[in-house]
């Protein structure tokens, strides 16, 4: 369950990571440092709202690389649902499996949930960006998909002005 000390703020340190990703790469956060990561939590690929989600970070893509900003999905589905997952959305963007939930238990989005009256744990939708010291620069919770890519988006580009 998530608890108050797990809660990161803007400025904490982001908890680093190493992860199996899609395509049997390995995803470790910190070997991003010097740049812009913007780490996108959900809760299960292939659902209506996870998938939207993703094809908006894919189409988002190129405009967030000329930034030379990271993007990763993070949720407990497996690297082989993520396989599964990107080949049938054509996605674009690196996903990561927390497979036993500790990385979203560090970043304090591994929460207990209720649907139609059935308690059970799962991701809660938050986006970090990641500044290039490694540091959370901003927080998203909750998330709203319409417009949540372009906010993240003009958020990047006004981060970028001011460093």
């Amino acid at each position: 369950m998530t608890t108050d000390k797990n809660i990161l703020n803007i400025g904490d340190k982001a908890p680093d990571f190493s992860l199996k990703g899609d395509n049997d790469k390995t995803i470790t956060l910190s070997d991003y440092i010097g740049q812009y990561v913007v780490l996108f939590i959900y809760p299960k690929d292939d659902t209506p709202g996870c998938t939207q989600e993703c094809i908006d970070f894919s189409q988002f893509k190129d405009k967030f690389d000329a930034l030379n900003v990271a993007l990763i999905g993070l949720s407990k589905d497996s690297p082989k649902s993520h396989d599964k997952f990107i080949a049938k959305h054509q996605l674009g963007v690196m996903l990561a499996s927390d497979e036993d939930t500790q990385t979203l238990q560090n970043y304090g989005v591994w929460a207990e949930k209720m649907n139609y009256g059935r308690k059970y744990m799962g991701a809660d939708r938050t986006t970090f960006i990641i500044d290039k010291d490694g540091k959370i620069a901003k927080i998203y919770r909750p998330v709203k998909i319409p417009n949540h890519v372009q906010n993240v988006y003009d958020d990047i580009v006004n981060m970028s002005a001011i460093k």
